[in-house]
């Protein structure tokens, strides 16, 4: 696919999002001026698609069908961006999705196999819903109805996107896409690397890409976990067959063993008293092992400045009031790392 193509993609994406309401930029609400991880959401946690620069040329009218490996389907641009009948390139690696899932509801509620893949892998913008439990899942989506769990940035569209859809779907809805996502396994997607440098990024469809032409080159990584696409065309398709690599810093998954094994003295609270020994998850509380290193980091903030408040959130404040952005940063890391 030509670079002119994968901007094609990225705008129809980016156009279809914007009909859903409530994604207008928003002033972030002032946050915990005293956490241990700091007051400001960290940018590359939450990320927010990097500007087009002025003049920037259009991309060409395309419509030719767009084809992955290993799959017989083909899909027009249009049919990518279609919230409502999301890309489903390998229909035979998950069981039939109920209607919620597969084409959601007009005009609100979106096909959930359009953000999270029809297989419920997911993206480093959004989470894995498979495999998870399904009264996990619920009780999600009525403390997103209820104000009870947002994102620290609110700008970041994804999330957004989520507390709209949440407010439009009904607990039926909910319970049937629970059931469905929990009814599966998920798979090693994530390939965790420890690098002191990386390439240097841009956003593009909410997740990190490399810089190609001008302005390429490498970084320091700095403290960060950058999630990026395995194969870039094929992220940018929506192919739920093709996953991510994290890079992060030095050290950071032997650091992070020690805190989730031990608690690390008085950081924290071992991982596995309530996710399990091996973090896939005890009964209904949700599995961490091989799962997106910047959503749980996403988490681990969200739950230490309050913005997430559900019945569940107590169980999770002792484990979190303490984290330094660099002991979220090797949680993530070590978490990711393990085998789902």
């Amino acid at each position: 696919m030509t670079s002119s193509s994968h901007l094609a993609v990225a705008s129809a994406f980016a156009a279809a999002v914007l009909t859903l309401p409530s994604l207008i930029a928003q002033t972030p609400p002032p946050l915990r001026a005293d956490a241990p991880a700091g007051a400001v959401p960290p940018p590359w946690v939450y990320t927010i698609n990097t500007p087009v620069p002025p003049g920037a040329p259009a991309a060409p009218a395309d419509d030719t069908p767009r084809s992955v490996p290993g799959s017989t389907v083909r899909l027009t641009r249009a049919q990518l961006g279609d919230l409502f009948n999301p890309p489903d390139w390998r229909p035979e690696n998950h069981p039939p999705a109920p209607e919620v899932v597969a084409h959601g509801r007009k005009p609100d509620v979106r096909a959930c196999g359009y953000c999270h893949y029809p297989n419920g892998q997911g993206r480093p913008e959004n989470s894995s819903l498979v495999g998870l439990p399904a009264a996990y899942i619920v009780q999600q989506m009525a403390d997103m109805r209820a104000g009870l769990r947002r994102s620290a940035d609110p700008n970041m569209r994804p999330p957004a996107a989520m507390l709209a859809i949440a407010k439009a779907s009904t607990v039926e809805e909910d319970r049937a896409a629970a059931d469905y996502f929990a009814s599966f396994a998920y798979r090693k997607w994530i390939r965790v690397v420890e690098t002191p440098t990386v390439a240097k990024m841009k956003i593009a469809g909410g997740v990190f890409v490399p810089i190609v032409g001008d302005g390429a080159g490498t970084e320091p990584i700095a403290g960060r976990i950058i999630e990026t696409p395995e194969d870039v065309a094929r992220a940018e398709v929506r192919d739920s067959g093709s996953g991510f690599i994290a890079y992060v810093p030095p050290g950071s998954i032997r650091r992070g063993e020690a805190l989730v094994t031990t608690g690390g003295g008085t950081r924290t609270i071992a991982c596995g008293v309530c996710h399990g020994a091996d973090l896939k998850g005890l009964g209904a509380v949700p599995p961490l092992a091989g799962r997106s290193p910047s959503y749980t980091v996403r988490q681990l903030f969200d739950l230490q400045h309050g913005t997430r408040r559900g019945p569940w959130a107590p169980l999770m404040r002792a484990a979190v009031q303490k984290l330094t952005l660099d002991d979220m940063v090797a949680i993530a890391a070590y978490t990711a790392s393990r085998e789902p």
